[in-house]
């Protein structure tokens, strides 16, 4: 499967404790991240990410392509929505998501639900979906 991960700067630190803990099902699948969230997830879990360009920069655009494509099965957005300063860059991915039944996770709560249930196999309909 195709995982996604975008983060606000404060929920940065959130995002890898988040992979770090859950390591041991993410190395099992393709990792697509923002610029700097990429790196820090590759720094701190030593996972390999495919990294676009950093978000406001791009990188959501990048992003918001896959899903269209419906080439992403999984996005996981931390995000803090006390200071959304590009929340105009990434609302795009998240109606996206909507429209092409993609699994989203804006917190962490439903972050580990969906990462359990992916190691679970409860997601694998998505395969059938994008092929």
């Amino acid at each position: 499967m195709n995982i996604a991960f975008v983060a606000n700067d404060s929920k940065k630190k959130l995002m890898e404790n988040l992979c770090i803990a859950y390591r041991h099902i993410l190395i099992k699948h393709s990792l697509f991240a923002t610029g700097t969230t990429g790196r820090l997830i590759e720094e701190t879990s030593n996972l390999s990410v495919y990294k676009y360009l950093t978000g406001h920069l791009g990188g959501e655009h990048q992003l918001g392509a896959q899903v269209a494509h419906n080439d992403i099965d999984l996005v996981i957005f931390l995000r803090d929505s006390v200071q959304s300063a590009h929340d105009h860059d990434i609302n795009g991915v998240l109606r996206l998501c909507d429209v092409h039944n993609i699994p989203l996770a804006t917190n962490l709560a439903t972050a580990e639900a969906l990462l359990l249930a992916l190691d679970r196999g409860d997601l694998d309909w998505r395969k059938l979906v994008r092929d």
